[in-house]
């Protein structure tokens, strides 16, 4: 796959979400990698005048390095649409599915894509008393990267109910999901434009997976390709690949498990589809992409080539043969 050499490409990146400095990582390499690759980069980190600032450079297609809102809940993404520039990732509906992670759940449980149950709770009620039975799991419902996630257990130092006091997601956010807490192991499945690559055991040196754990090195290890059954590394592939599909999902998408290894496949639980997936150094999907022999260079490539595939803005030779 070779893109057109005359290509401009802006790397929308930053923005005001939690993820920020997250975001400029990514788009760091990603700028990094172009450039290297003999491409010609703008980098834009993302304010509220976003529009004037990308049809001030007027690229050929935008790289959204974007995580969170409002990079990876559609608002960008239509914003690109009525612009009429081409952007790598999923479009508008995708993207306001797939961050809520409700809209998520009633998307996929219907075709037979395991999840956790629970419900929606309000924050102000979790002072009163807990919404599912002990353990359970508190999180944002349309927020990435593990962010305001707490579990909540008979030993956790939250109270009984819940402290007004205690340090929680409560705090942020008026609403949240509650889920049952599955015990077990933490795996995740990149896909990449129609192809589930490898399962990644993530095993965090103290507590859970959360933001710290995903984003400092040192403090998670990344097991690639997992330790696991055959048979449980194929159904991660099959759901991801399934969510990936059903959601609608352009470019990458990264989907994230809950493994009980005691209950086998029945213990094997589909948490969240990421459709931005992180691009940095300490990122699953390039992660997993090298294990398949192809570089962080060459993922950028096709994350773009996807793209402009996509808005019909590649030579008709080269959408052939990507």
């Amino acid at each position: 796959m070779k893109l057109p050499e005359d290509l401009h490409i802006a790397v929308l990146m930053g923005g005001w979400a939690n993820e920020r400095d997250v975001s400029l990582m990514s788009g760091e390499g990603i700028a990094k990698a172009l450039e290297e690759r003999g491409h010609r980069v703008t980098r834009i980190d993302m304010t509220r005048q976003v529009a004037a600032q990308i049809a001030e450079v007027a690229p050929d297609v935008v790289f959204n390095a974007l995580h969170g809102v409002p990079g990876e809940d559609g608002t960008v993404q239509g914003m690109l649409d009525l612009m009429g520039i081409p952007y790598t990732h999923s479009g508008l509906a995708t993207s306001v599915i797939a961050i809520d992670k409700e809209l998520t759940k009633l998307a996929l449980v219907p075709h037979g894509i395991p999840m956790p149950g629970g419900r929606i709770v309000k924050s102000a009620d979790l002072y009163e008393s807990d919404p599912l039975a002990r353990p359970y799991v508190l999180k944002p419902v349309n927020e990435g990267s593990s962010v305001g996630v707490a579990i909540v257990t008979d030993d956790s130092n939250f109270g009984n109910p819940i402290s007004r006091d205690a340090a929680g997601p409560w705090q942020q956010f008026s609403e949240l999901l509650a889920e049952p807490y599955i015990r077990g192991r933490e795996l995740t499945t990149a896909v990449l434009g129609d192809q589930a690559l490898m399962v990644t055991e993530l095993v965090p040196k103290s507590g859970f997976y959360d933001f710290d754990a995903k984003y400092t090195d040192g403090m998670t290890e990344h097991v690639c390709p997992a330790n696991i059954p055959e048979n449980i590394a194929d159904l991660c592939r099959h759901y991801a690949l399934q969510a990936h599909r059903r959601l609608g999902c352009r470019g990458t998408s990264r989907s994230d498990f809950r493994w009980d290894d005691e209950r086998g496949e029945d213990g094997l639980f589909l948490l969240e589809t990421n459709t931005q997936p992180g691009m940095t150094p300490l990122s699953l999907v390039p992660e997993q992409a090298r294990h398949c022999d192809i570089s962080y260079g060459e993922l950028v490539e096709i994350i773009i080539a996807d793209a402009l595939k996509h808005f019909g803005r590649l030579p008709a030779g080269e959408a052939a043969s990507s």
